[in-house]
């Protein structure tokens, strides 16, 4: 979820030149409203969602499934919004496709661990 059509752009690509499946959308409720209909392997969400607070749709996914991946961007340091979301990896905007498929990985990883 992303705001910025440029950002979604970008990630869509790189996600699925690596061959995920992407959904793209632009506000929290489309994806939220996505995620219901057909559940997410992983999430990436930006903080700043223009009117809705990334934080609450983190909290809303995590509760809706706990062990789902989940990877923040922000054009600030997102840590900052997330410090009590140990399990949720943060990744700040602008980033490399590299960036972000390490970001994918490390989520992956953190919440196997917690497991």
């Amino acid at each position: 979820m992303d705001d910025q059509p440029d950002v979604r752009a970008v990630v869509t690509l790189a996600l699925r030149v690596k061959g995920f499946d992407v959904v793209g959308v632009e506000t929290a409720a489309e994806g939220l409203a996505a995620f219901a209909q057909s559940p997410f392997d992983l999430a990436i969400v930006d903080i700043f969602l223009g009117k809705a607070n990334g934080a609450d749709v983190i909290r809303t996914l995590r509760e809706r499934a706990p062990k789902l991946p989940i990877v923040a961007i922000s054009g600030v340091t997102a840590l900052d919004f997330l410090a009590d979301s140990p399990d949720v990896v943060c990744l700040q905007k602008p980033f490399r496709p590299k960036d972000l498929l390490t970001a994918i990985q490390a989520a992956t990883e953190r919440l196997s661990s917690v497991a």
